[in-house]
């Protein structure tokens, strides 16, 4: 074949690469259509044309020198977090394959079979793992794993899909719940209809923080890396909007937490807890301790892996039931986790609830000269008992009392910001729009 015999190849303009072809020629217009301009760049139309018989010139070339079999080899990938894999202009990312190549593309780099289903400790290990590595927050950007860095791009990693969707997508993959149906691995998404593409958010929900279910540990891909933190539900904005669904994927057994899930009241074996261990039973465990009068001993939480946090708060339930020496541990046995999910014993506070709420008043707001570093009264430790009624007392490892602690203003604050105030309006001290909020 000689050069004059390709002009016939010159014709194809429109020509798109076969998406299962391996061969040289579809290998290098895949190449240039991953690694074309956007329009805004000078990546018209005819500037594409140009490129796309350039590829088969070149693929067709190739061919010809090789007697018949394809010499243009593949490229090497694009680096992981390399901006110029995808240029996207659109903020939150568009869907794309691993490493941002064409949706549906065979990765050059790692091929990959079809998502298997996964558990839910595994959703978390996974989120957990770009908490760890503190991966950079991207809208265009790609981690390692091939997963666009934003925050659709971190549920995809997490669920495990063989693609970076958004949040307009990930639906597709997920069923509606409700917000009491919710568990760890599931999604709390937020679809802003005035600007879809900037306005948008999604978080992976970690747990519930407290009994009353106002607050939860959410994994999230925001600037300016991934965050584990705790969260007012359902975000410290635009909480109303914010829709909660399960992906579909979970491994068989419907919770899916590893070890047949944490569904069956059978105790899963004492392996299961203690240091080192990362798992759903954990996470289920605190919970039940959080519902039993634990949430003092939680600053966040409680997760899959256990902290000191849960060993003080497992003991101080065994304690409750009168158990001591080997029996008040910290570990759960078989007892701890039978009167846990059953409802036996006597809870930690020792089975005497906080005083009621007071009855309704016009007495009002005390003034700010009673709170602060110093300060020692009855208003401070009616403050304290009420943030705890009101599912806000993660902050306190004693108490509430009469004298004002850091963890009285953490509390504050924490209950400041669930009702979306921010700066100084969420200091810590209480006001009289916080002490009227508090009390009503």
């Amino acid at each position: 074949m000689t050069l004059t015999d390709l002009s016939p190849l010159m014709e194809f303009d429109d020509v798109e690469p076969a998406e299962d072809c391996i061969c040289g020629g579809c290998n290098a217009r895949r190449r240039a259509r991953l690694h074309a301009a956007p329009v805004h760049e000078d990546g018209h139309a005819a500037a594409r044309s140009v490129r796309r018989r350039a590829a088969v010139l070149m693929a067709a070339m190739g061919t010809a020198i090789g007697g018949g079999t394809a010499a243009a080899t593949a490229a090497p990938a694009p680096t992981p977090g390399d901006s110029s894999a995808t240029r996207s202009q659109n903020p939150q990312g568009e869907i794309s394959g691993l490493y941002g190549q064409a949706p549906g593309a065979r990765s050059l780099a790692a091929p990959r079979a079809a998502a298997t289903p996964l558990t839910r400790a595994q959703i978390i290990q996974r989120a957990q793992s770009w908490v760890d590595q503190g991966v950079p927050y991207s809208m265009s950007r790609y981690w390692s794993d091939g997963y666009r860095q934003d925050c659709s791009g971190f549920v995809s990693m997490a669920w495990g899909l063989n693609s970076s969707q958004t949040t307009w997508t990930l639906p597709n993959f997920a069923e509606r719940i409700g917000k009491n149906d919710l568990q760890p691995g599931d999604i709390l998404l937020y679809n802003n209809p005035a600007s879809p593409q900037a306005g948008s958010h999604v978080t992976i929900f970690g747990g519930w923080t407290d009994s009353s279910r106002t607050t939860y540990v959410a994994y999230e891909q925001t600037g300016p890396s991934t965050k584990k933190r705790s969260t007012p539900y359902a975000y410290w904005n635009n909480s109303g909007a914010y829709v909660p669904y399960r992906y579909t994927g979970l491994s068989a057994g419907g919770s899916g937490n590893g070890g047949g899930g944490t569904s069956s009241t059978a105790f899963p074996g004492a392996d299961r807890f203690g240091p080192g261990a990362d798992n759903a039973y954990v996470t289920r465990l605190g919970q039940m301790l959080v519902q039993r009068g634990g949430a003092a001993f939680y600053s966040t939480g409680p997760g899959p892996r256990w902290t000191d946090s849960d060993r003080r708060a497992v003991q101080a339930f065994q304690q409750a039931q009168g158990w001591r020496g080997g029996e008040a541990d910290g570990i759960p046995g078989k007892d701890t986790w039978d009167y846990l999910v059953n409802g036996k014993g006597r809870n930690i506070n020792g089975g005497t609830p906080l005083p009621p709420p007071p009855p309704p008043t016009t007495e009002g707001f005390p003034g700010a000269q009673y709170f602060g570093p110093g300060q020692n009264n009855d208003h401070v430790r009616r403050l304290g008992e009420q943030l705890v009624r009101k599912g806000f007392g993660g902050s306190y490892g004693v108490g509430p009392g009469p004298r004002w602690t850091e963890s009285d203003r953490r509390a504050v604050q924490a209950f400041q910001q669930a009702q979306g105030w921010r700066g100084s309006e969420a200091d810590g001290y209480p006001g009289p729009d916080t002490w009227r909020r508090l009390f009503s």
